[in-house]
């Protein structure tokens, strides 16, 4: 059959946006308008106004797209895992061949399983206190070590290395590859968490995350064995999922949010580079200070070394004989005038002492008795008559025995 049609001169034959075109068509005619009933996901609102998303169930999903002039009268804001019903028409987009729903009219039909299990499990954990602020653990200021649980492949790893490398700097990286999407991710997560606290306990923060995605995508960081791993990992956990607007489980149980992968690079590692340079800084200044006290005494020390008293040293000496020489001199002069002065004081004191003196009395012819124990005799009634006395005269003295006394 086929090389008959082959061999067939009358094959009509179309170009790739011609039957583009007729499959647009049909859709169009087929499903002009229709009600869907499903969850939200991959929603994005762009710059233009258009709401982009994928209306799907457990099987299946089928793009849709909401123009600016229909959803400015939505009552409600769409996000991922919300349930809704939707009507329009079924269409198909040539460029790209992927049909889709254009979509008029859109009624918030509830809120979708996902949603409502995130919700639960985020109250229960709630609840146990793992969100609370006074268990969450400190970033270190200055972190030597980084353990990164995320995909090998991912574009957070680059972003992450990307950042450290442009901070420059020589921290050390340990990397646990894990698969950060699908049934098993959650499981090796959870595991990566608990091997990196068993055996790298000298990590300073663990970096756990990836990068955006849908809500399913995203669906492991809302996982409960995830959330109680990071609560009881001994390592200051930083939660780095690339959604910058919404939160999983894993944002609220880590000790720090990071928005994307880089924003945590830059967060744990902001400090010590700050630190770093603050230092180079410091080092610069003390150097530049030193090199300026060098100088100055280097300065000092030329003008000491050119100093007549290191050049001519001997003329200073000649100086200082001569000073030394006037001085002994004036030294000598003043003790000989001190001394005939003292001297003439000495002689008029002495003077004035031999006038007073007890000997001059007694060179004038008198004399002075003394008693056997050497005792003036002031009063003859106090010796009796055969006593040894004494008589000092000017010149020598006399013995004699009391014969009588008046």
């Amino acid at each position: 059959m086929f090389e008959e049609f082959e061999n067939n001169d009358d094959r009509l034959v179309y170009t790739v946006t011609q039957i583009s075109n007729e499959i647009k068509l049909i859709l169009e005619d087929s499903y002009p308008a229709v009600w869907i009933q499903g969850e939200i996901s991959n929603f994005k609102l762009y710059n233009s106004g258009h709401m982009y998303f994928s209306v799907k169930d457990a099987n299946a999903q089928i793009k849709a797209v909401m123009f600016q002039n229909v959803n400015v009268g939505l009552k409600f804001a769409l996000h991922d895992g919300m349930k809704v019903l939707v009507y329009g028409r079924v269409s198909s987009y040539p460029k790209s061949g992927d049909y889709q729903i254009i979509v008029n009219h859109m009624e918030q039909y509830g809120k979708g399983e996902l949603y409502e299990a995130y919700e639960q499990l985020k109250k229960k954990l709630e609840l146990e206190g793992l969100f609370d602020e006074s268990v969450k653990k400190m970033i270190p200021d200055v972190v030597n070590r980084i353990g990164i649980v995320t995909s090998q492949d991912g574009a957070a790893l680059h972003d992450i290395l990307k950042v450290i490398d442009s901070l420059n700097t020589d921290v050390e990286v340990l990397i646990y590859p894990v698969r950060v999407q699908g049934k098993k991710s959650e499981k090796e997560i959870s595991q990566a968490i608990k091997f990196l606290n068993a055996h790298y306990k000298n990590l300073d923060v663990l970096l756990v995350g990836r990068g955006g995605g849908s809500i399913e995508d995203l669906w492991s960081f809302n996982a409960e064995s995830v959330a109680r791993a990071i609560f009881d990992s001994e390592i200051p956990v930083v939660s780095c999922v690339g959604h910058e607007t919404d939160f999983t489980i894993a944002d609220f149980v880590a000790d720090m949010r990071a928005p994307t992968p880089s924003a945590a690079a830059e967060m744990v590692l902001r400090k010590r580079s700050d630190i770093k340079i603050r230092l180079e800084n410091l080092q610069d200044s003390l150097n530049s200070a030193i090199n300026l006290l060098l100088n100055d005494r280097t300065e000092k020390l030329d003008r000491l070394m050119s100093s007549r008293a290191l050049l001519k040293p001997h003329l200073i000496y000649e100086d200082k004989i001569s000073y030394v020489d006037e001085m002994d001199a004036r030294l000598l002069n003043n003790i000989r005038r001190l001394y005939g002065t003292k001297s003439e004081k000495l002689k008029d004191v002495m003077h004035k002492l031999d006038i007073v003196s007890p000997l001059s009395v007694l060179k004038r012819g008198f004399s002075v008795c003394f008693d056997s124990d050497n005792k003036i005799v002031k009063n003859s009634k106090i010796v009796n008559v055969g006593d040894n006395i004494r008589i000092k005269l000017a010149l020598g003295s006399l013995n004699a025995e009391v014969k009588s006394y008046d």
